[in-house]
């Protein structure tokens, strides 16, 4: 039984890992079973033997590369030390990574266009991934201010939503002109606005 339990499990994470590209590419309404079949390799009820639905596998496979996004996101982080080098390290990973990347970039934007009434649930899981990485930035900031690196007047909740914001729409530009344009100029305001914040230190002096 247990062996079984496991077995079943490993498929049903094999068939997210390996539809998850496609919804983030195609779209929910662009993506078919037939599609999910073709790069499983797996007859149609091996995939409706593990998932109820084609929903049900789109709502895991934002699940498991918003989650993978986040993962990295913290790693990126977690190798700095200060509040700038953390905030210009997540803005580096933007310009650098998820313009390139060949799984169809942000899963945010690209499952976010498709949120709507017509699936209340993906538009959940969507809006709390927002909250999480807006979260992260407006933490970043906060223990700069708390750490005396940043200045007390530095709004860190309203530069999250600025930040977030200003990045995501970035990409979605960037992909449609097929430009890094947008991408490095957005950074470099957000990497001035942050430098404008920092308290001297006396060693700078």
């Amino acid at each position: 039984m247990v062996t079984t339990m496991k077995k079943a499990q490993r498929t049903r994470q094999f068939i997210i890992e390996k539809a998850a590209p496609l919804f983030n590419q195609k779209g929910f309404a662009g993506t078919s079973i037939t599609d999910i079949m073709e790069v499983t390799k797996l007859a149609k009820g091996g995939v409706y033997g593990n998932f109820e639905s084609k929903a049900e596998i789109c709502r895991e496979s934002f699940n498991y590369l918003a989650m993978g996004l986040s993962d990295r996101l913290d790693k990126v982080v977690a190798r700095e030390h200060t509040g700038k080098q953390k905030l210009f390290a997540l803005l580096d990973f933007y310009e650098e990574y998820l313009l390139q990347d060949d799984d169809g970039g942000c899963p945010i934007l690209n499952f976010g266009v498709e949120a709507d009434a017509a699936h209340p649930v993906i538009k959940e899981q969507v809006n709390n991934v927002i909250w999480l990485f807006q979260g992260r930035i407006s933490g970043i900031v906060q223990q700069g201010i708390e750490a005396g690196e940043f200045r007390d007047t530095f709004q860190a909740e309203q530069f999250a939503i600025k930040m977030f914001t200003m990045l995501e729409g970035a990409l979605l530009i960037a992909r449609i002109q097929e430009s890094y344009e947008q991408m490095r100029l957005i950074t470099g305001l957000l990497k001035a606005e942050i430098r404008q914040y920092l308290v001297m230190q006396p060693s700078a002096l």
